[in-house]
């Protein structure tokens, strides 16, 4: 490239750079802000891919405005910027040998390990990243392909599915066509395998690797060679990323890649004396399936189970063939340990001295002493959690001068596997010590010695679960058809050796299978979620399913609801697994869809933009975007050769896997029950996100989803409806913690709850609350001539718990987050207060007249919705 065009392309570069993160501090982002900023970062995405030298060059000025973003504390541009960082590197075909950009990388992002969280936890996972990159070059784009497409090796099983639930009735006809785009196979086994290999290739060989020649006789090659010659380069990018010297683990990972080249029947090919020309290869497709979804439940995730259980059966069932031998072994040394306890039992009932003195001599002889063995297990736990018993140097330091030696890695588990099994001999040894010293010398001073050490070394891994009853297990698959088509190991219960995945945690296993749960609504979906979440949670503690096998995400694209201009037929018989609601209209009128849809909002999309501005560019501006524009081919400036057969996605596929890929934060939205009474004295429960609505508004809302019947029932505003006469009893929290409650008698015609996410003031954590909206009657007039009106005065309340009553056998209806099916009547009383984790409280909530002083346990039990967001809450 000439020197001028050099210049003309970086300036294009960096303008395009400058759009993308125009508008994103937080002092002029309402300001500012448009919905055709969305586009800009899919723009510079496509600007940068037409020529694999661009990479570089968005590089440099990426670090160039992380430095600014460092000298004047712009905290809003590094999430943006490390992010914009990491997706340019993974799709970088080659770094030159000279190039000295990625380390240069590692020094500026490491400063920023000082900022506050997120940012500090951002960089320091940037820099993981760049670590493994400067190792084995291409790794993080093998293991997200790996992933997505399913292509497992036995040593990495994870695997990434992505799920896309939307309701015909509330998104437009474009978006249903892109969701099938999406879950239309794109790939096969065998091409995925030829995409990694060549990717694999060229972040090696750079210039030097002839890629179409390759290419070309990668295609004549079998699946079986294929899967042959990808694990083998899997295992050296495995390996390699692990060595300490990171110009030691290239050169080695070189010699490796060159080798299994020559094996394969390569030659002259790899490592060419001529240099070449780069080829920019994309990030394929990942695998997606789309259900239509209108359910207050998520078992229709249960079928991924049976999709993927050829992908899953293998791991499980390979792991516990080698641990029931374990298990074994381990249950016949407990059995010996129990018969001669048992016998040391029998001679203390016959002779309590001579217990006495057995235990004074184990203490004394060369048996190991209470301390010393509780110390020594200890530490051996200890060096375990820490890997300390993994013998890494030795094997590290052997393997760059010995490429063969990678055959060798599926033994290096055998030592931890005995060590294992010498620390369950040790740990049941100490258990048995203990008992036999408590039985022995019951009242001397030594027994008074705290011997919890030595038990709280159990791991969850050897504590065995209790089994589920009969009604558990058959409320964990409401779904009998699928049930049945489910494989036995699928529907056994877990283990004692299978531990549950945590919904959220910070340390679980990064090589867990990933289910991506990505819903498409406004907040009426977000209450489906919600309760289906909540419903997930409680059947999956009772009996693990998805958790056992899957880490769960759960992603939001709000869409603005349709006009009845979608229908059902856009969705394909292949992705079309569930028919039509049969509590939807199929083809509402223009008039009653828009009175249907009119009082729709997208308030939690909104509050989630406010915490990741992010979001708000790249997930919550496509909202504003017409379809035709989100739907229409991306534009390419000019053909590739790897690519041919490759169909171009609309801007609208590429943003969604743009979120799902890089988007790795969950912000927790508080959930809210609602115990509610009924006039004939029934309870329920009832669970929402966003919205509860009491009188006027809610049978206004029932009102405008009867259908036809609207006309003839007509529709008042407030000033026309029925006074309701209320008692009113709601506690304000504070800052500190305290609570302060009030009770009032009030005569209104609607009652609403809010989440209060409206401003950015709001979105304090620990001043969670709803906005509690009084439309007050303040003086009512009946005339004679005429029909009685009210005069209304509105007043808005923050509150975290609140207490409706109906006075004088008053009854109102309920509205849960404005779903038009979720309306309940004759409700005579209504208790609403944060909603806690089923497993760990009931869904009761607290009598607001005998509130509970506030404690920290309670904090953590409260149940949250996670929905994952780019940078999470920032501070």
């Amino acid at each position: 490239m000439q020197p001028g065009a050099t210049t003309c392309t970086e300036d294009r570069i960096q303008h395009a750079l400058e759009r993308c993160l125009h508008g994103l501090s937080l002092g002029r982002r309402s300001a500012s802000w448009s919905a055709g900023l969305c586009l800009n970062c899919w723009s510079l995405q496509e600007l940068v891919s037409r020529d694999p030298g661009h990479f570089l060059i968005l590089l440099e000025q990426i670090l160039q405005k992380t430095r600014e973003v460092q000298e004047k504390g712009t905290y809003d541009l590094l999430t943006p910027l490390a992010l914009l960082f990491y997706s340019t590197v993974l799709c970088t075909p080659h770094f030159p040998p000279d190039s000295d950009l990625l380390l240069k990388a590692s020094r500026t992002y490491h400063p920023f390990l000082t900022w506050p969280v997120p940012y500090c936890s951002i960089c320091q996972e940037l820099l993981t990243f760049i670590d493994a990159e400067l190792k084995a070059p291409g790794i993080s784009y093998q293991r997200l392909v790996r992933a997505e497409q399913g292509l497992p090796i036995r040593s990495h099983r994870s695997s990434t599915i992505t799920v896309l639930l939307l309701n015909p009735v509330e998104v437009q006809a474009e978006f249903l066509a892109v969701a099938n785009k999406l879950s239309t196979p794109g790939h096969s086994p065998h091409s995925a395998y030829i995409t990694l290999l060549l990717h694999a290739f060229q972040a090696t060989f750079g210039t030097h690797c002839d890629l179409l020649s390759l290419h070309h006789r990668l295609q004549s090659k079998t699946l079986e060679e294929l899967e042959d010659i990808f694990t083998e380069i899997t295992e050296a990018q495995e390996w390699a990323s692990g060595l300490r010297d990171a110009a030691e683990a290239r050169q080695w990972l070189r010699s490796k890649l060159q080798a299994v080249g020559e094996k394969a029947g390569f030659p002259g090919v790899l490592d060419t004396a001529k240099p070449g020309k780069l080829h920019t290869i994309p990030i394929p497709v990942a695998r997606c399936y789309t259900y239509n979804w209108s359910q207050d439940s998520f078992d229709i995730l249960q079928e991924i189970l049976l999709k993927e259980q050829e992908l899953l059966q293998p791991e499980d069932l390979g792991d516990d063939d080698e641990e029931e031998e374990e298990e074994e072994e381990d249950l016949e040394i407990t059995r010996s340990f129990a018969e001669r306890d048992s016998v040391v039992s029998t001679s203390s009932l016959a002779s309590h001295d001579s217990t006495l003195s057995l235990a004074s001599s184990q203490a004394s002889g060369p048996v190991l002493s209470r301390q010393a063995l509780t110390t020594f297990v200890s530490g051996l736990s200890d060096g375990m959690d820490s890997g300390y018993v993994e013998d890494n140097e030795e094997s590290s330091s052997e393997s760059p001068r010995r490429p063969g030696g990678q055959e060798r890695r599926g033994h290096h588990r055998k030592p931890k596997q005995k060590l294992n099994r010498i620390y369950k001999l040790l740990k049941n040894t100490s258990h048995l010590v203990l008992r036999r010293e408590s039985r022995g010398l019951e009242g001397s001073p030594e027994s008074t010695v705290p011997l919890r050490r030595a038990g709280s070394l159990c791991s969850p891994l050897d504590c065995p679960l209790q089994p589920a009853s009969r009604a558990q297990r058959s409320r964990s698959l409401p779904q009998p058809k699928l049930s049945t088509q489910l494989p036995t190991w699928l529907l056994a219960p877990a283990s004692h050796h299978q531990r549950r995945r945590p919904f959220l945690s910070g340390d679980e296993d990064p090589k867990a299978s990933t289910l991506r749960v990505v819903v498409f609504g406004s907040d009426r979906i977000s209450g489906k979620v919600a309760r289906a979440y909540s419903n997930l949670r409680r059947l999956e503690n009772s009996h693990p399913l998805l958790t056992r096998f899957f880490k769960l995400q759960f992603f939001y694209v709000p869409v603005k609801r349709s006009h009845g201009t979608s229908s059902s037929a856009c969705l394909s018989p292949l992705s079309q697994t569930s028919p039509l609601p049969a509590d939807s209209p199929r083809h509402p009128s223009p008039e009653l869809g828009t009175a249907l849809w009119e009082d729709s909002t997208n308030d939690i999309s909104h509050y989630l933009g406010m915490l990741d501005p992010w979001y708000e560019r790249n997930v919550l501006g496509l909202m504003h975007l017409p379809p035709e524009v989100l739907c229409q081919q991306s534009l390419k400036a000019e053909s590739r050769p790897l690519e041919s057969s490759t169909a171009q996605l609309p801007i609208l596929a590429d943003m969604l896997l743009y979120y799902c890929r890089f988007a790795a934060r969950p912000v927790l939205l508080q959930v809210y029950q609602t115990e509610l009474t009924f006039s004939t004295g029934e309870k329920t429960t009832e669970i929402f996100i966003h919205s509860l609505e009491l009188g006027h508004s809610a049978a206004t809302r029932a009102i405008k989803a009867s259908g036809p019947g609207r006309k003839r029932l007509g529709i008042d505003d407030d000033r026309e409806a029925v006074p309701l006469t209320l008692q009113i009893i709601y506690n304000k929290g504070a800052i500190s913690g305290r609570s302060r409650w009030s009770n009032l008698d009030k005569t209104c015609t609607s009652v609403n709850l809010n989440k209060a996410c409206q401003k950015p003031e709001e979105l304090d954590s620990s001043m969670e609350a709803l906005t509690l909206t009084l439309t007050e009657v303040v003086k009512r007039q009946n005339p004679k001539s005429k029909k009685g009106f009210n005069q209304i005065s509105t007043s808005q309340i923050k509150v975290n718990k609140v207490q409706i009553i109906g006075s004088g056998g008053c009854s109102f209806g309920v509205c849960l987050d404005q779903d038009e099916r979720k309306i309940l009547q004759s409700v005579v009383r209504c208790e609403v207060s944060p909603c806690y984790k089923p497993e760990k409280s009931s869904l009761s909530p607290q009598k607001p007249l005998n509130p509970p002083a506030h404690s920290g346990p309670d904090l953590c039990s409260l149940l949250c919705l996670p929905i994952m967001t780019f940078s999470g809450a920032l501070p």
